[in-house]
């Protein structure tokens, strides 16, 4: 798609501003076959929101036409979004879809960090925690209005322009951290080995100082390098429209931040090399990022963040284009002052002592634990004992009272009787004798009586 440069303040957003890759290969290269362009997320937390919006707006031809015609005022002013009205039902209704789903899931994100703070909220009145989030309006959660487009641009816009001078604080953050810890480690050195170590570190700044000289960017020495050993081109032939066009990647008709960053890898080379142990990465993005913003502060005259061909013309005509001042690289131009390296010490002293005397009350809670443990045990302990000491009673005392002893939970328990060793020899009872009332039989063998 071609987009004017009044939408590409959107696009812009969505295009991403960060760095691009140095590579190190030879001035002429065949041409490659154009890969697909990526889109870099801006890091915004409601970038998908955004990138979708401008893809179903852009399907619109009515809305597609008004933007031929708008201006970057225009966007920014809101006036555009009073075009959203005349958009074709199916278009709307996707849009009200995503704000919809944006919705939800901004619900998910509240909820969330509700519930990691144990903030119970049985009751939760979202329309009113959703007004944290300034891209859409939070009072219409179901439709996608013209105030929600509105308020998407001027949002992303405000976002966009805060987000430099956010990486600035934190690269100047960053340095003083380290030049922090260089000098707590110098401290923990004795003197002979700290005069060793300051001698290696200095001359590692010395020999990252000792790069070529550096081409202030977007000037005709920077922009012939490019043309000769990017491009291939012969120098006497520079042609700065020529020059515009085949930098214009995605022949949209301007260069963006990104485009306009990929122009100075040349002159980062001359500096940055990711294998030498005294450059600094992180350095050499913090340098791609000031470059940018002076072509834009020089080139970008009605501040859209993009580079158009007319703008970029005119800018070649200017005195500094061909006889600019000498370009300042971050080692000759320190990002903090002395005063604000103590200021910075002195808030990491008061965050360690803070962290100290919270490890230090979460020993003393430990400790307290602890004891707390072993005076449980103990207790448990004493009472196992007391309880064998009066169940060992209990047997004793139904022993002298003749009766059965008790189990552990107090029943009686009985045992057979064995019988004694005598008793078996004992003799056994009599049988009583049968009477027998029959007569006698007369006795055998007695003289017969006639």
């Amino acid at each position: 798609m071609n987009f004017k440069p009044g939408w590409l303040l959107l696009l812009t957003i969505s295009a991403g501003v960060w760095s691009v890759p140095i590579e190190r290969n030879g001035g002429n290269q065949e041409p490659k076959e154009e890969a697909p362009e990526e889109n870099m997320d801006t890091g915004l937390y409601y970038d998908r929101y955004l990138r979708e919006v401008i893809e179903v707006l852009e399907t619109d031809p009515h809305f597609r036409e008004k933007l031929q015609t708008a201006n970057t005022e225009d966007i920014k002013n809101g006036r555009l979004s009073k075009e959203l009205d005349l958009v074709s039902h199916h278009v709307r209704t996707r849009l009200d879809e995503l704000k919809r789903q944006e919705v939800s899931r901004l619900r998910m994100l509240l909820k969330a960090k509700l519930d990691s703070t144990n903030t119970q909220s049985l009751q939760m009145d979202h329309a009113s925690l959703l007004k944290q989030f300034e891209h859409l309006d939070p009072h219409n959660q179901n439709t996608f209005e013209a105030k929600d487009l509105e308020l998407l641009i001027s949002t992303a816009t405000k976002d966009l322009e805060n987000y430099d001078a956010e990486r600035h604080e934190e690269f100047k953050r960053y340095e003083m951290l380290k030049e922090h810890e260089r000098r707590e480690y110098l401290k923990g050195l004795d003197q002979e080995k700290r005069e060793k170590e300051e001698k290696r570190l200095q001359e590692l700044k010395d020999k990252h100082r000792q790069h070529p000289k550096v081409n202030v960017p977007g000037s005709v020495a920077q922009l012939r390098e490019v043309w000769e050993e990017t491009d291939g081109l012969d120098p006497q032939e520079f042609n700065p429209k020529t020059f515009f066009k085949l930098h214009d990647t995605n022949e949209d008709g301007v260069l963006d931040e990104q485009e306009l960053e990929a122009l100075f890898t040349k002159e980062l080379e001359k500096v940055y090399d990711p294998k030498n142990e005294e450059d600094d990465m992180m350095e050499m993005e913090e340098e791609r990022l000031r470059m940018r913003e002076h072509v834009m502060k020089n080139v970008d005259t009605n501040k859209d963040r993009l580079v158009s061909l007319e703008e970029f013309l005119k800018s070649t005509e200017k005195k500094e284009f061909n006889n600019p001042k000498e370009w300042e690289t971050l080692d000759t131009n320190p990002v903090y002052t002395e005063e604000e390296l103590q200021r910075f010490e002195a808030e990491l002293r008061d965050k360690e002592e803070e962290l100290k005397r919270r490890a230090e009350t979460l020993r003393q809670e430990q400790e307290l634990l602890k004891e707390r443990g072993k005076a449980l045990e103990a207790q448990r302990r004493e009472y196992q004992q007391a309880v064998l000491e009066m169940s060992q009673r209990q047997k004793e005392q139904q022993a002298a009272d003749g009766q059965p002893p008790a189990g552990p939970n107090g029943e009686l328990q009985f045992q057979a009787q064995t019988q004694k060793p005598d008793d078996k020899e004992a003799k056994a009872p009599a049988e009583p004798e049968v009477q027998n009332n029959l007569p006698a039989e007369p006795p055998q063998n007695l003289p017969l009586h006639t």
